[in-house]
């Protein structure tokens, strides 16, 4: 049965850009194996389940198999399932964090321009000049 190390595998499937990325979650408890906590060096195989948390965002996948070296994303995406009510779950959150963005004034556009300046001036009774 083929199997591969859980950092790789996870490298190889793209959850992360890099082994050693990869790793440092896997260290700090952000990687479930079997419902277990991982190990970086415990072999992956087909039909493990896999519990990641990126970020907010938790993906609960199947295995569906192994890869020897890392690939076009395509080929990435058919190395697992992922669970229905994850990706439900997943997309769900996602609408939230996009609403709460809209409601929050929306995009930061950080400083204001001379423009924005001078009105903010203007407004306030100031004169620019």
């Amino acid at each position: 049965m083929p199997e591969s190390r859980l950092d790789k595998w996870l490298w190889v499937a793209r959850f992360f850009k890099t082994r050693a990325l990869a790793a440092a979650a896997i260290d700090g408890g952000r990687i479930e194996r079997n419902g277990e906590k991982a190990k970086r060096g415990k072999p992956v195989r087909p039909g493990d389940t896999l519990r990641i948390r990126l970020g907010p965002y938790e993906h609960r996948i199947t295995v569906l198999a192994v890869a020897a070296q890392r690939g076009p994303a395509s080929v990435a995406a058919g190395l697992y399932q992922e669970d229905p009510e994850s990706r439900a779950a997943r997309e769900r959150l996602h609408e939230q964090h996009r609403l709460a963005a809209a409601l929050h004034g929306g995009t930061d556009k950080g400083r204001p321009t001379k423009r924005d300046r001078r009105e903010i001036q203007k407004a306030r009774g100031k004169d620019s000049r």
